[in-house]
């Protein structure tokens, strides 16, 4: 069954461009698109995306409120933020207000469809790398630190283990190989996880966990 992507961009151009990427896969389909997120919370009850995909700054609605709205849906679909800028402090606060991950408007081609599939099954997409500069330029205050320390305390040394890997922007598959436990297995372990810390998704896991290593 294919993927199905909502697509929101106030620039018509931008959102074509996009649609023609995404359904070059056969496996991935745009079932609606919107110049903002007004309609939203329609578009999603209509359509049923499995992602969507969200500018951050638009007229009306702009991307970080479709995170708020969206994230607060039961079954929530992923919400990525689309971004020109890898260290935008509006994409820091959407992914704490609940957002997967998100990806920049030049991503090429092929690491685009690439990011809405493993977002698809419940993964984040930032990779390792612009993670950690987008961690760095917004450090935690040392209040959140010690606060993100104290949650982490509720954790088992194996929740632990899996936390920090996700921390490190591990998928499931090179959790299990690192830590010699089958998939299955790693997804039952962040389940709790995201329970324990109350995280919506991954992406909160881990920046929780930079979070206490600052």
């Amino acid at each position: 069954m294919a993927v199905k992507v909502l697509l929101l961009d106030d620039e018509e151009l931008v959102r074509g461009g996009i649609r023609l990427i995404l359904e070059s896969d056969p496996d991935l389909r745009v079932v609606a698109e919107a110049p903002d997120g007004s309609d939203v919370l329609d578009l999603v009850e209509r359509h049923r995306p499995d992602v969507v995909l969200t500018d951050v700054q638009m007229p009306g609605v702009d991307g970080l409120e479709v995170v708020r709205r969206v994230t607060a849906l039961p079954d929530a679909p992923a919400v990525v933020v689309l971004t020109t800028f890898d260290l935008d402090e509006y994409v820091h606060s959407a992914l704490r207000g609940g957002a997967t991950g998100f990806l920049l408007k030049d991503t090429p081609p092929r690491d685009l469809v690439r990011a809405v599939h493993v977002v698809a099954r419940g993964e984040a997409m930032i990779s390792p790398g612009v993670t950690r500069r987008l961690l760095l330029e917004f450090a935690a205050e040392p209040d959140g630190r010690t606060e993100a320390r104290r949650r982490l305390s509720g954790l088992t040394p194996r929740e632990r283990e899996v936390a920090e890997a996700v921390g490190r922007g591990a998928s499931n598959a090179g959790i299990a190989r690192e830590l010699f436990l089958s998939e299955s297995t790693v997804k039952v372990h962040i389940g709790r996880i995201m329970a324990k810390l109350d995280a919506a998704n991954r992406t909160q896991v881990a920046i929780t966990v930079h979070d206490a290593s600052r």
